[in-house]
């Protein structure tokens, strides 16, 4: 039986990789199916029609288990009489397996399982099967919005495979406290030394190092983009928000990597908006954050940004905390109907700009956003998702958004600042997320200035 702790894979990278080695994607013919891989099977597959054929394939033993045989273990997901649509666009149906060949006749045996007096009876428990290894709900969710992991995590963002990655001060001081991230944070420190001796302009050159090290890392997991928050304590400085967001992207630039898969994050205050409309002139894209409100996101779209990130969870934990006892359906969750009524407004209006939720505090929220153009979600809730079964429903389409009626919003600098101050939870929400990121961004300060005086 697979046990979680014998395995060098991740649960989730193991059932990709058991069903990649399964239906012969794998790039490398040399891939075996190792203990760890078999067990796996041996644990998911109940029907005992498949366990003959299963038998069958590894009986040649482990070291004999991969190309040829592939083909025998692939025929155990198709005893459903149904056509089966893979990531790889190759399309398996009930009558016949893997490149035409009949299923259900391993090379050792020429027993067919579909006649063995079980098969009926149990046929049901297949289906089981395939909804662990095949139709989970985050596979389904990637299906019609495009996941990110929302960590600096590297093991995180490697077992789930999102398209995108964000990171923000909170996530990098996270994963600076673990050992493995030592190498990345004393090449930013020795590199930073060099460039200033004055150690406010050195610790602004490794903080700048710091963020561009763990982006270029993760940019080598993900296929997409990575978000590189600027420094919260520039909210309310438009010329400081270009500058860094120039400094960012030429340090990626000097890394090896295309500006086109950065995106630069920036408060969603007025400064930060402004400085958004020239960084995307420049062909620079930005990724606005700390978003709470309608007016943030309106005016976000008339500036040109690449995409907003409205923060569900804290949105949803103002109300909880000002409304003591009240319990939101996930439908009525406000970040829930926040999200929705601002990606109505953008379908509506054609806005380019697009919608990323973020901050999620459960996994109703998430399944309540699916159809979102992308959705940044935490390692726990991928791993949440992945080992949940069921219809995942989509919930946001933008035909049906263009159908609705609604108004636009006035984006001028009177209008935001009255609208954003009328609307007490964003007002609020955004101070404090500007005091938090910055007061991490302090936090990581003082790590640096600790591990130099050591030195």
């Amino acid at each position: 039986m697979y046990k979680k702790e014998s395995s060098s894979y991740h649960p989730h990278q193991l059932k990709n990789k058991v069903f990649n080695l399964s239906f012969g994607l794998s790039s490398s013919k040399s891939e075996k199916f190792t203990p760890q891989i078999l067990g796996f099977f041996d644990e998911v597959i109940p029907h005992p029609a498949d366990k003959v054929l299963f038998d069958d394939a590894k009986a040649p033993g482990l070291n004999d288990c991969k190309s040829d045989n592939i083909k025998n273990i692939a025929r155990l997901a198709i005893v459903q009489p149904r056509e089966l649509s893979l990531s790889s666009n190759r399309t398996l149906s009930a009558g016949w397996g893997i490149n035409g060949q009949r299923p259900f006749t391993s090379q050792k045996s020429t027993r067919d399982a579909s006649k063995l007096p079980e098969f009926e009876e149990e046929k049901s428990k297949t289906q089981v099967f395939m909804e662990k290894v095949m139709t989970s709900k985050l596979d389904q969710l990637k299906q019609m919005t495009t996941v990110v992991c929302d960590t600096g995590d590297f093991n995180s963002i490697k077992a789930y495979t999102p398209t995108d990655a964000t990171t923000n001060p909170s996530l990098i001081l996270q994963a600076s406290q673990e050992k493995q991230y030592d190498p990345l944070i004393e090449e930013a420190i020795a590199w930073g030394m060099k460039k200033s001796s004055n150690q406010e302009q050195m610790l602004e050159q490794i903080l700048n190092k710091l963020c561009i090290n763990f982006g270029t890392e993760i940019l080598k997991i993900v296929p997409g983009r990575v978000s590189t928050e600027v420094d919260a304590r520039l909210s309310f400085d438009v010329e400081g928000s270009i500058r860094k967001g120039r400094t960012l992207i030429e340090l990626y630039k000097h890394a090896g990597i295309d500006k086109n898969r950065i995106l630069i994050k920036l408060s969603s205050t007025w400064e930060g908006v402004q400085a958004a409309k020239v960084l995307e002139k420049e062909g620079i894209h930005c990724n606005m954050t700390l978003m709470f409100s309608d007016i943030q996101a309106a005016a976000c779209a008339e500036a040109g940004a690449t995409l907003i990130s409205p923060f569900v969870g804290r949105i949803l934990d103002w109300h909880m905390e000002k409304e003591k006892g009240v319990v939101y359906p996930p439908e009525k969750d406000p970040g829930v109907v926040s999200v929705i009524q601002i990606y109505n407004y953008y379908k509506k209006f054609g806005f380019k700009t697009q919608v990323m939720g973020a901050s999620f505090r459960n996994v109703d929220e998430i399944l309540q956003l699916a159809g979102c153009d992308l959705l940044t979600i935490a390692p726990k809730f991928l791993e949440a998702l992945s080992k949940e079964s069921g219809k995942v429903e989509r919930k946001l389409n933008p035909d049906e958004s263009k159908r609705l009626s609604m108004e636009k919003i006035p984006t001028d600098e009177k209008s935001f600042r009255y609208l954003l101050n009328e609307n007490a939870m964003a007002y609020e929400k955004l101070g404090d997320g500007i005091r938090r990121f910055a007061a991490d961004f302090i936090k990581l300060e003082k790590q640096i200035l600790q591990r130099i005086s050591k030195k």
